[in-house]
């Protein structure tokens, strides 16, 4: 199976002078749990909601002043939509990451494959394998 198959298609993004309300706001609204940020037509960063409880929150930030660039993840781990969905989660379960953004051949961001999607469009033995390397502790 290919990653387009098992993804969830169509990305809300935000820029990184997005103040994180309004990242979490998206959040709530989508229901979903990190929003990919770009700049200047690339990927530069991902917001989680536990990157806002955590990295402004619990450290006192005023939410109000807080943008995404103060707490995103850099680095972003994606893949390509063509790719192996098993290759995929194997890239998630080696970086212990939860949810990767997913680029077409024209580098464009086209989705999202999260560990409930993998449980939806998977088998029981590679979505348990996922949920189980994804998260034992760091």
């Amino acid at each position: 199976m290919k990653v387009k198959s098992a993804m969830h298609h169509g990305v809300e993004w935000c820029g990184p002078d997005t103040p994180i309300t309004e990242i979490a706001k998206i959040m709530k609204r989508e229901d979903i749990g990190s929003v990919p940020i770009g700049q200047n037509d690339r990927l530069v960063g991902m917001v989680t909601d536990r990157d806002i409880a955590c990295k402004a929150v619990a450290e006192g930030a005023d939410p109000s002043s807080t943008f995404a660039r103060d707490v995103m993840t850099e680095h972003v781990v994606y893949c390509r939509e063509d790719d192996n969905l098993t290759d995929a989660v194997h890239r998630m379960e080696d970086k212990k990451i939860r949810r990767m953004p997913v680029i077409n051949k024209a580098r464009r961001m086209v989705g999202i494959l999260s560990l409930g999607d993998i449980s939806h469009k998977s088998g029981l033995k590679l979505s348990g394998e996922a949920l189980r390397a994804v998260s034992a502790h760091h």
